[in-house]
C-alpha cells in the first residue's frame, strides 16, 4: 500500500508524455499516468499522493540524462516509474541516428545509479515494445530486442520491479490485432494504455 506523501513519478517519451499540458504539473496526459493516478486515488482517498507525469515525447535515454536532474531528482520522488527505448530504435529507421545496445544499457544505469544514490525511491523500469504493425515494424526487432534484454539486465542488477511490457502487448495482439492496441505498432491507443496500466497496478501489488 502506498504510504502518507508518496511521489510518484512516471518517466518516458510520447507513450508516457500522452498529450499533457507540460505547463501544468498536475496534467497526467490521456495515457496509462492518468489511469493509474485516478485509479489510485479512487481507492487511497484519505492518502495524500502525487503523481507527476515527465514524459517528453520524442526522448531517448540519453534525453532523460541530460534533464534528470531536474526532472527526476529534484523532485523527491519515492516511486520512479521509467517507460524509454523505442525511439532509441526509431531513430535508427527515420533518421540513420542508431543508439548501441551498449550505450544504451550504459546511459541506462547512469540514471537508475543517481536515483539509488539520491532518493530513497523505490523503481519500477518498463520494457519498450512494439508490434508488428504496420509491416516494417517486424524489422525493428533487430534493434530494440538487445534493448529489451538491457532493461532486463539492468532491473536484475539492480533489483528493481519490471514490466514486461513487450511480451504482454504482444501476447495480447495474438487476441485482437495489433492496430486494436497500438494504430501504429508503438503509440497506444486508450485498450493498449489500459492494459498497461492494469499490469503496472499489478506489479506494484496496488
Amino acid at each position: 500500500m502506498f504510504r502518507e506523501n508518496e511521489v510518484v513519478l512516471f518517466q518516458g517519451d510520447s507513450v508516457t508524455d500522452c498529450g499533457r499540458n507540460r505547463e501544468n504539473e498536475d496534467d497526467m496526459g490521456l495515457g496509462y499516468p492518468l489511469l493509474i493516478s485516478s485509479w489510485l486515488q479512487a481507492k487511497y482517498p484519505e492518502k495524500n499522493i502525487r503523481f507527476i507525469n515527465k514524459g517528453i515525447s520524442g526522448n531517448r535515454v540519453c534525453d532523460l540524462e541530460a534533464r534528470w536532474n531536474e526532472d527526476c531528482i529534484s523532485l523527491e520522488p519515492t516511486f520512479v516509474s521509467i517507460l524509454i527505448g523505442i525511439n532509441d530504435t526509431w531513430r535508427r529507421y527515420d533518421n540513420n541516428d542508431p543508439t548501441s545496445a551498449k550505450v544504451f544499457e550504459d546511459t541506462y544505469r547512469r540514471i537508475i545509479l543517481q536515483v539509488k544514490e539520491k532518493t530513497s525511491a523505490k523503481i519500477m523500469l518498463c520494457e519498450p515494445f512494439v508490434l508488428p504493425f504496420p509491416e516494417d515494424r517486424n524489422m525493428w526487432r533487430e534493434d530494440l530486442d538487445p534493448k529489451i534484454h538491457a532493461v532486463r539486465n539492468l532491473a536484475r542488477e539492480f533489483k528493481t520491479l519490471l514490466l514486461p511490457l513487450d511480451g504482454l502487448i504482444n501476447s495480447a495482439a495474438a487476441l485482437k490485432s495489433p492496430a486494436f492496441w497500438a494504430a501504429d505498432g508503438v503509440h497506444p491507443t486508450m485498450a493498449g494504455h489500459a492494459l498497461i496500466a492494469q499490469e503496472w497496478l499489478k506489479k506494484t501489488g496496488f
